[in-house]
C-alpha cells in the first residue's frame, strides 16, 4: 500500500506568484521510500496520491505593505488608485516607508499613465505577473485599516476552481475554501493575508477511498511579492562598440552586455544568508525576480554565472528563448553535491538571435589545464600536492559570435566577429596564486583564439578578486608588477618567472572607461560618487553581511597602443 511518511513546505511564508511544491515523502508498496509523485495516470498497485489546497475564510482581510510585506499597511497612495496601479502596490506601513520609497514609487504612476495612453496595455504585462514592478508616487495618501478587495489573478499551476466546493469546514468549525487540486499551488492576490492548507492522502484509484490518514500542513499568511528598487542604466561608449557596425535599435550600432552572478540555489542556504527570510531565499521566488530583472535590461549578450544545470535546462533556456535569446552552457567539472549533477552550477551565455549568430564555442576546464601543468613540470610527489591546490572545478565558456548587419531588411556581407568569454574564478581567498593562474590561463587561451589582438573581445564574469589584486592588474594592465604582494603566495612555483605572467590583449574595464568619461550631467556625477577614485572601479558589486566589495567585471577591447 502507498503510505505518506512526511510532508513539509519549502518555505513557511507563501508569496504571491511563487509556486509552492510541498515535499511529500512516500513509502511505496514494495517498501522503498521516494519523494516522486504517484499521479492517478500512473498508479502503484491500484493506489495514487490526491492533493488539495484550501484558503482559510476566517482570516481578516487586511492591507499589507508593498515594500515590507510582513507588515500591516497604514497608508495608501490615492494617486495609485487614480492611475489604476495594482492596488496591492499602493500600500505602505509607515510614513517613513513611503517617504524612502518615493522616487521608486513615482515611476509606477508614470508607467501606468504610459500604459493607459498606449490603448490600455494590460496591467499584468506592464507591472508583471509576480507583483514585481517598481515605483513610487505623489505623497497623497490616506489611512487604510482594511484593504479593499484585491484584484483576482489566476495561479500559474492551479487547477480550475469552478468545480470545487464553495466552502468546507474542519473539525474545529473553521471555514476553508478549496482553491486547487494539485501538488503545486501558486498563491494569487486573493490569497494575500490568508492562511493556506495543503492536504495529501493516498487513495484507491477505483473507489477513491483514502488508504490512510489525511496529512495536513498549514502555511503562514500569504504575502505579496515586494516591489524591487529599479536600477539605473548608464551608457558607456568605447572603441569596441564602434568596431561592430550593427544596426537595430540604435543608429550608432552599439550593443549592450550584462554579466551577473545569480547565486546558485545550492548556495542560497539559511546558514549562509541567515539575515534573509526563508521565503526570499526560495528558488521559486528568486527565479522570477531574476528573470524579470534580466529581461528588463534588454541586453544583447548575457553572461550569467552560478547557473545550476537543471535551472538552465528547465527554466532559463526556455524562458529566455521566448524573448529571442539563444543559449550556450558549460557546467563545472565536478559534481560537488553528492553526485547530483543537477546541483552543479556553471556559466551560461545568451545572445539575441536577431543581433548575433553563433560561430564557435570553446570550453575551458581549469582542472585539465592543471593536469597539463603538473604533468610537464613536476614529479609524482609534487604533482599530488599541486593538484590538491589547483583543482577547483572552475571553468570558462568562450563563444565566437558574428554580428548581423542589415540594411532595410537586406543582409550585408560585411560581418565582424566578436569573442565573448564568460568565467567564474575560484572563490578561495587564501589561494591568490590559483586565482591569478586561472585568469592567466584564460587570457592566454583567448590570445590563441583571437590570433591577432585587433579582434573585438569581451571578458566577463565573477573573478572573485578585488581591484588592485594581481588578477585585476593582469586583466587591466597586461602584466603584474614583480613586487606585487600577491606574487608572494606561490607555493607551487606556478607563477615563476613573474615576467611570463602577461598577455597582449588591449583590455579595458567597462567601469574604468565609464569613470573617465567626460561630462557634467547629474547622472554622471551621481555615478562617479559610487566609484573608487583610485581604481576607477565601483565601490562594490557584491554586498552581503560578511563582504562588501568589487569582484565582478566586464573587460572589452580598447584602442590599440
Amino acid at each position: 500500500m502507498l503510505t505518506v511518511l512526511r510532508v513539509h513546505l519549502p518555505s513557511e511564508i507563501p508569496v504571491v506568484g511563487c509556486e509552492i511544491t510541498p515535499y511529500v515523502l512516500l513509502r511505496w508498496p514494495d517498501g522503498s521510500i521516494s519523494n516522486d509523485d504517484v499521479p492517478e495516470s500512473a498508479p502503484l498497485n491500484g493506489y495514487c496520491m490526491r492533493y488539495k489546497w484550501y484558503r482559510n475564510l476566517g482570516d481578516q482581510k487586511v492591507a499589507v505593505c508593498s515594500v515590507h510585506p510582513t507588515e500591516q499597511a497604514t497608508l495608501q497612495c490615492l494617486v495609485c488608485l487614480k492611475e489604476k496601479v495594482p492596488i496591492a502596490k499602493s500600500y505602505h506601513c509607515t510614513p517613513r516607508c513611503f517617504s524612502d520609497a518615493w522616487q521608486h514609487h513615482r515611476s509606477l504612476h508614470e508607467r501606468a499613465k504610459k500604459a493607459a495612453n498606449e490603448n490600455g496595455t494590460d496591467e499584468e504585462e506592464i507591472f508583471g505577473r509576480f507583483n514585481s514592478s517598481s515605483g513610487s508616487g505623489s505623497f497623497n495618501s490616506g489611512l487604510s485599516s482594511i484593504a479593499p478587495n484585491l484584484l483576482q489573478s489566476p495561479g500559474l499551476n492551479n487547477d480550475p476552481i469552478s468545480v470545487y466546493p464553495t466552502t468546507v469546514a474542519d473539525k474545529s468549525g473553521e471555514a476553508w475554501s478549496e482553491v486547487a487540486r494539485s501538488r503545486t499551488y501558486t498563491p494569487t492576490a486573493d490569497d494575500i493575508n490568508h492562511v493556506l492548507k495543503f492536504e495529501c492522502v493516498a487513495v484507491d484509484v477505483e473507489t477513491r477511498i483514502p488508504a490512510g490518514n489525511v496529512n495536513t500542513v498549514l502555511t503562514s499568511r500569504v504575502i505579496p511579492a515586494p516591489s524591487p528598487t529599479p536600477r539605473r542604466m548608464v551608457p558607456v561608449n568605447g572603441d569596441l562598440l564602434g568596431q561592430l557596425d550593427l544596426d537595430g535599435r540604435t543608429s550608432s550600432g552599439t550593443f549592450s552586455v550584462l554579466s551577473y552572478n545569480i547565486l546558485s540555489d545550492a548556495y542560497a542556504t539559511s546558514e549562509a544568508y541567515s539575515y534573509c527570510p526563508t521565503w526570499a531565499l526560495s528558488w521559486p521566488y528568486r527565479r522570477q525576480n531574476l528573470l524579470r530583472e534580466i529581461i528588463g535590461y534588454h541586453a544583447d549578450i548575457l553572461c550569467l554565472q552560478e547557473v545550476q544545470n537543471d535551472h538552465f535546462e528547465e527554466f532559463f533556456a526556455p524562458e529566455l528563448d521566448k524573448h529571442g535569446y539563444q543559449a550556450l552552457y558549460k557546467k563545472k567539472t565536478s559534481e560537488v553535491y553528492g553526485g547530483n549533477s543537477n546541483a552543479v552550477d556553471g556559466c551560461a551565455t545568451f545572445f539575441r538571435r536577431d543581433r548575433f549568430s553563433h560561430v564557435k564555442k570553446y570550453e575551458v576546464e581549469f582542472n585539465k589545464a592543471a593536469q597539463s601543468v603538473t604533468d610537464v613540470a613536476m614529479t609524482a610527489g609534487q604533482k599530488k600536492v599541486a593538484l590538491s591546490r589547483l583543482i577547483k572545478d572552475n571553468i570558462a565558456l568562450i563563444v565566437v559570435l558574428e554580428a548581423k548587419f542589415s540594411n532595410h531588411g537586406t543582409d550585408n556581407s560585411g560581418k565582424r566577429q566578436l569573442i565573448c568569454a564568460n568565467t567564474h574564478v575560484s572563490v578561495h581567498h587564501e589561494h591568490k596564486d590559483v586565482k591569478l593562474w586561472q585568469v592567466h590561463t584564460l587570457l592566454k587561451g583567448l590570445e590563441k583564439i583571437a590570433v591577432s589582438a585587433d579582434i573585438p573581445m569581451l571578458v566577463c564574469g565573477d573573478f572573485n578578486t578585488v581591484p588592485g589584486s594581481a588578477p585585476h592588474a593582469l586583466l587591466a594592465n597586461g602584466k603584474v608588477e614583480p613586487l606585487h604582494p600577491d606574487l608572494a603566495v606561490d607555493p607551487l612555483g606556478i607563477l615563476r618567472p613573474t615576467s611570463k605572467i602577461t598577455h597582449q590583449l588591449p583590455l579595458v574595464s567597462a567601469y574604468s572607461s565609464f569613470a573617465r568619461m567626460v561630462g557634467v550631467s547629474p547622472g554622471l556625477e551621481q555615478q562617479r560618487r559610487r566609484m573608487d577614485a583610485s581604481t576607477h572601479e565601483p565601490l562594490f558589486t557584491n554586498c552581503t553581511r560578511d563582504f562588501i566589495g568589487t569582484v565582478d567585471y566586464i573587460f572589452y577591447t580598447g584602442p590599440l597602443a
